[in-house]
């Protein structure tokens, strides 16, 4: 099939469909979808390859028994498939029962569907989209390559801005940060809020750069370690794995947060960390029973930064996304215990500013990537780990005054911080007291009281206009203001039927 008419197809057959109310409930159908399309077709590999294979889910309800559509005129349509999907299918898979001893790529059946949902109302419609989506040819590998790509455009769909500050990370970002990592085979990385999956990929495209044998390939297949609480994302990311050849990720529907963090082993721990845990949300006290009481913070990025510095292994690396406001923040008590721990149990040596732009349009919250190791830097003074932080601030490319979804990022756009990474150098501007780039001693930060807001995007000047100039341009919006409500108003007059004549009450 033409995979570049894929979404458009499916987006065009849901809009018809009373069910579907908007995009979050149209990705969410197609993601339930695809994930079952997908897994049989690994299926297909798993009976080739495997002479004992046993599918974990009910012959009546693998996709080719039912969703299969041979032009025979015998598929299921209309309201029989509704009543299949909604009173066998839904349920069966959302019962199927998991042990301990249940192997990971049959487990995610059940987890996946646990609280998944089927919105559409239209039989026929929902037949329509089944037999789009049974046209890929996942079996074909240059098919399936290409399907990658229309998978990361679904991805991008979702980018809407969660309750938690939960933002889909730009892939050249994720791959920027995965390089720099410079992932090794037979280490293990993990992502305590992995979303749709999008640090692991990245850290399986560059680790894929490195594997030579049979055995390199078997450990690439484990080397990933995902959690993700959502059901949603959590979906999209397991249907993810798959398509990248992981057929069984160690990716769980859980909360990361809900476990004391002193109880975590050695076996606990990870090589290295990657991801952009989510901000903005406050946590409650059940949750922060679970932290030392004075890094038991309430904002949610903090809690994560805790639980990373808990599970990350002796001389593991760690490349963590957070706010502005972890950074400039010196009067939270409990986020000063955090920031004074990284300084002195871990070696934090690189600090990257990020143009506020990265996640617009969806938040326009100032952003960083935090590098740090779990070690002692050579040289670092008694009583730290760190012996000096670098920070570099990432302008904006030229030609560009912000990201958008017209103009994102891309991955040239981090060329300019990989040519500094590979050779440090402080970039002052003194006449227009301008720090692009400058290193700090650990005890330089303490003595700030932690601040790290250092090497800050220079502010926009306020333009400020003659008092005529100002009052015109304020009548100029307000006129335009009050256009747009008019419009609006006599767009809802006439939706609703009627006629209001001003000065009727």
């Amino acid at each position: 099939m033409a995979l570049n008419n894929f979404v458009k197809s499916i987006r065009n057959i849901m809009r018809k469909d009373a069910g579907i109310n908007g995009d979050a409930q149209r990705i969410e159908q197609i993601a339930w979808m695809l994930f079952l399309k997908v897994y049989d077709e690994k299926e297909n590999d798993w009976e080739f390859n495997e002479d004992d294979y046993t599918s974990f889910i009910p012959e009546n309800c693998r996709w080719r028994n039912w969703a299969k559509d041979n032009g025979d005129g015998e598929a299921l349509t209309a309201g029989e498939l509704l009543k299949f999907v909604n009173d066998t299918l839904f349920p069966t898979l959302k019962s199927l029962e998991v042990t301990p001893t249940t192997p990971m790529r049959s487990a995610i059946v059940r987890t996946t569907f646990e609280d998944a949902n089927q919105y559409m109302k239209d039989g026929v419609l929902l037949r329509q989209v089944i037999n789009v989506i049974d046209q890929l040819n996942l079996g074909d590998y240059e098919e399936s390559h290409a399907f990658g790509e229309i998978y990361e455009s679904i991805l991008k769909e979702m980018q809407s801005a969660g309750s938690a500050g939960e933002f889909y990370t730009p892939r050249a970002l994720t791959d920027f940060m995965a390089e720099i990592i410079n992932p090794k085979i037979g280490e293990k990385m993990a992502d305590f809020a992995c979303g749709t999956g999008g640090f692991i990929t990245s850290w399986l495209k560059a680790l894929d750069k490195k594997v030579q044998t049979a055995e390199d390939k078997e450990e690439y297949a484990k080397s990933i370690y995902g959690i993700e609480k959502k059901q949603f994302p959590y979906m999209l990311c397991v249907t993810n794995m798959l398509l990248h050849d992981i057929d069984s990720p160690r990716v769980m529907h859980d909360n990361s947060l809900t476990k004391d963090v002193l109880n975590y082993t050695d076996e606990d721990k990870f090589d290295v960390v990657l991801m952009n845990p989510p901000y903005g949300g406050s946590e409650n006290n059940d949750i922060k029973q679970h932290f030392p009481s004075d890094l038991s913070s309430s904002e949610t990025a903090n809690l994560f930064m805790v639980l990373i510095m808990y599970r990350l292994a002796e001389n593991g690396r760690a490349a963590v996304i957070l706010p502005d406001g972890f950074l400039f923040n010196t009067d939270d008590t409990k986020l000063l215990a955090i920031k004074k721990k990284m300084l002195r149990e871990f070696n934090l040596h690189t600090i990257i500013r990020l143009p506020g732009s990265i996640f617009a349009p969806y938040t326009p919250i100032a952003t960083n990537i935090l590098f740090f190791n779990n070690e002692k830097a050579e040289g670092a003074e008694e009583g730290f780990c760190t012996k000096e932080t670098w920070f570099y601030r990432m302008d904006m490319p030229e030609g560009y005054k912000h990201f958008s979804k017209t103009k994102p990022m891309r991955a040239e756009h981090c060329q300019p911080i990989i040519d500094w990474w590979n050779d440090r150098k402080e970039i002052v501007d003194a006449d227009n007291n301008d720090e692009k780039s400058r290193c700090f001693t650990a005890q330089q930060l303490l003595d700030m009281d932690c601040n790290l807001d250092q090497c800050k995007f220079p502010k926009d000047e306020e333009e400020i206009l003659p008092p005529a100039e100002l009052l015109a341009d304020y009548y100029k919006k307000r006129a335009a203001l009050d256009h747009e409500i008019d419009k609006t108003l006599k767009e809802i007059q006439r939706i609703l039927g009627i006629e209001i004549k001003i000065g009727e009450s």
